[in-house]
């Protein structure tokens, strides 16, 4: 809340304004439903000019709205300029009417800017905003690691309101056009498919990207750089471009011509690609990488990166996971990152084999446990309600993969891949929940998993299972005591276990604290291994008892 002090000592023009400002704010304060319960954007349309001489960016963004509900206040995000100097000023904003246009009082403060606007539910309203200033996060200016000037948007979480007039949420996705005025010597690349570069006076060209599918600004961005530009082939019709700098050139192009094998993996498995072009772009991002949707952007040494294939087929996967499809709320970050986790390892398990799939699930399992020794949460996880750089952690990451991995052994291969691709097909290009996945899953597979979703997202922690066994000579048999270790105010998990017993498979379903078994052996076991497969994320520990 802004609280003002001494009104009345303003002039009539001043107060007029502190007055509209407050009665407008408690339009704004009732966004518990939705981010923004107001508008829904159905396009942007970005004018940007940049330069060699300073970092201060001049803009003009179109944006055109849906109304949703009635009022006096369009609110938007943007970020004002600090005592820094860092940050966007507005000097003007417009409606765009058949007549022509209308200018339009507003308010902008700290990350909000409101445009007094009448409106009603079902309208639509085309918007100009006029700016400029030097961004104080999400666009970086700076020079590269062989001292060459750049421009990369790096937008995650919520950061493209620092130099991009928008709703910042993922939960609202719109088409978008960029025209970017630059100095000449820079290849610009953005999301969508390029539609044109004009020279312009002064050393200076205009390009013209345009993206007819809906993003959300997570995953909105340009990149202009002293590119050398690659175009190795296409994967199925689909384009693939890489944007590497010019010192980069050969070792990049074959560095990054990775997307000719994983993309194929990926229609057949989950369905068509999503977007115009699959683009790679070495860049500063703060990031390994960054899954802006068609123009994925890679850390600046992810050329001579030695894991580079499996951190392609992770961002690729993106391309399906978390931009086509998107999370409708941050707690559902899962759906982005647990499945582009376990969509890599499937890509990985399908050239490499199924050996290679068990030895990466140990590795993240071991990582999910220790991560819960720092920090005890599910997945679905509400108490982050402002920095959601918490969530990239081994829950979404790592836990969110071994879920899918988990329902994709519970329902086999079949029936998996047919929810996964079920899934895609009717949320392409809209935002999901966990509670639509699991309905999704549900028709595909004929079964009730309300418990799996329930126990493995909602609830923190994974089981502890103590397997005691003792051989009985005379009676030719095998007891088995199988123990949960159960957190107090905490109800047993129930999962289906695999063992072996000297290489021999068995299968129980555990539903309780502790379950009892007794197999018929003609000679005492030398071995019991749990979970042999790595099926199942559980810790174990095995011990025979000895009279």
């Amino acid at each position: 809340m802004i609280i003002f002090n001494k009104i009345s000592s303003m002039t009539p023009t001043a107060a007029g304004r502190i007055v509209w400002l407050i009665f407008l704010f408690p339009c704004t304060a009732a966004f518990s439903q939705s981010y923004n319960p107001v508008v829904d954007v159905l396009h942007y349309n970005y004018s940007l000019d940049i330069n060699d001489h300073d970092d201060n960016i001049t803009g003009k963004a179109e944006i055109t709205l849906l109304i949703k509900e009635k009022t006096n206040a369009i609110p938007l995000d943007l970020t004002q300029k600090n005592g820094e100097g860092k940050g966007m000023t507005v000097t003007a904003v417009e409606e765009v009417l058949p007549e022509g246009e209308q200018s339009l009082a507003f308010i902008h403060e700290k990350e909000r800017l409101l445009l007094r606007s009448n409106v009603n539910p079902g309208e639509q309203h085309t918007y100009r905003i006029f700016y400029h200033g030097i961004p104080a996060d999400g666009l970086i200016i700076s020079n590269n690691k062989f001292g060459k000037r750049g421009f990369f948007g790096d937008n995650w979480p919520n950061r493209a309101h620092n130099w991009l007039p928008c709703v910042d949420d993922p939960s609202d996705k719109a088409t978008v056009d960029y025209f970017i005025t630059s100095p000449d010597h820079y290849i610009v690349v953005a999301n969508g498919a390029l539609q044109e570069e004009k020279l312009l006076d002064n050393h200076r060209k205009q390009t013209h990207w345009k993206e007819s599918i809906p993003l959300s600004p997570k995953i909105m961005v340009i990149g202009a750089a002293d590119f050398a530009v690659d175009h190795p082939g296409d994967a199925l019709g689909v384009p693939v471009y890489n944007y590497v700098y010019t010192e980069n050139k050969d070792l990049g192009f074959k560095s990054y011509a990775w997307p000719l094998q994983i993309l194929p993996f990926y229609i057949s498995h989950i369905g068509p690609y999503p977007f115009e072009k699959c683009g790679n772009v070495q860049s500063k991002t703060r990031f390994g990488g960054l899954e802006n949707a068609g123009a994925i952007f890679y850390f600046e040494n992810s050329v001579t990166a030695p894991d580079i294939e499996s951190l392609m087929a992770h961002e690729i996967a993106h391309q399906w996971f978390g931009d086509a499809v998107t999370e409708t709320t941050w707690e559902h970050l899962w759906l982005s990152e647990g499945f582009a986790t376990y969509m890599t390892n499937c890509y990985l398990e399908s050239r490499y084999g199924p050996d290679s799939l068990e030895k990466q699930m140990r590795k993240e399992r071991n990582k999910v446990f220790e991560f819960e020794k720092k920090r005890m949460t599910p997945i679905l996880d509400t108490t982050v309600k402002t920095d959601y750089m918490q969530l990239l952690n081994p829950n979404n990451y790592e836990k969110g993969g071994w879920v899918l991995h988990m329902l994709r052994r519970r329902l086999g291969d079949s029936l998996f891949w047919k929810g996964i691709a079920t899934y895609y097909s009717t949320y392409r290009n809209k935002n999901a929940s966990t509670t639509d996945f699991k309905k999704i899953m549900e028709e595909a597979s004929g079964q009730d998993l309300t418990t799996f979703f329930h126990e493995w997202l909602e609830v923190p922690g994974h089981p502890h299972i103590t397997i005691s066994w003792h051989y009985d000579i005379p009676g030719k048999r095998m007891d088995l005591s199988i123990r949960q270790t159960v957190p107090a105010g905490q109800q047993p998990f129930s999962f289906p276990l695999e063992y072996t017993v000297d290489g021999a498979p068995y299968h129980i379903d555990i539903h309780d604290a502790n379950t009892k078994v007794r197999l018929t052996l003609r000679k005492k076991p030398v071995r019991v291994e749990p979970d042999p497969h790595v099926s199942l994320l559980a810790d174990f520990k095995t011990t025979e008892i000895k009279p």
